[in-house]
């Protein structure tokens, strides 16, 4: 493979990972976070355009795997392997058939283990290309985290892996101290 065509030659596009179990809140955060027009410069690979996805924000659809949002954001369904799909992205901005975008977001599902994306990111050939790992963030329901970190492995290594982390749902409960006393037994130094 002739990885010539993705070495860096612009500044590295950033590329950051929102994982959390199910329910816990990423679409919610992520569709938030896409009306801002700071993150008008950004690519957003999901798992799924779900129901409670981003489609109430898509404006125009490129193909049936790619749609351009209001602000500028071009969101993009995973379908096959990350490396192919964060390629065409790449490619297809630099063909100018996409607007060019200088961060990448991935929205993982709920279930997902983020240390294989995060080894993708980190390994050959990705390493020498234009994207550069920016970092994990994990959201952590407010009301179910507790449960969840108690009965699901994963959701305990979404925890342990972020680089940040933020709890939802805070509204719906009045106390979470018990759930950021275990989240600090996971993960000592991570924002929360």
């Amino acid at each position: 493979v002739d990885i010539s065509e993705y070495l860096v030659h612009e500044d590295p596009i950033r590329v950051s990972i929102i994982t959390g179990f199910l329910g816990s809140g990423k679409t919610t955060l992520l569709s938030g976070i896409l009306q801002s027009k700071m993150f008008s410069d950004t690519a957003v690979i999901v798992n799924e355009l779900g129901e409670m996805g981003l489609d109430h924000f898509l404006l125009e659809t490129a193909d049936e795997q790619l749609a351009l949002l209001p602000n500028g954001c071009l969101c993009c369904q995973l379908r096959s392997d990350l490396v192919d799909t964060m390629r065409s992205l790449l490619d297809r901005a630099a063909r100018a058939e996409i607007p060019a975008f200088e961060r990448l977001v991935i929205e993982t599902t709920g279930i997902a283990d983020p240390v294989p994306i995060i080894q993708t990111l980190m390994t050959d050939p990705l390493r020498f290309s234009r994207f550069q790992f920016a970092g994990l963030l994990t959201v952590i329901d407010g009301v179910l985290g507790v449960r969840t970190l108690e009965k699901f492995s994963v959701s305990v290594k979404q925890a342990a892996l972020a680089d940040c982390l933020i709890i939802s749902k805070t509204d719906l409960t009045e106390n979470y101290n018990s759930l950021r006393q275990r989240i600090r037994t996971i993960n000592s130094t991570a924002p929360i």
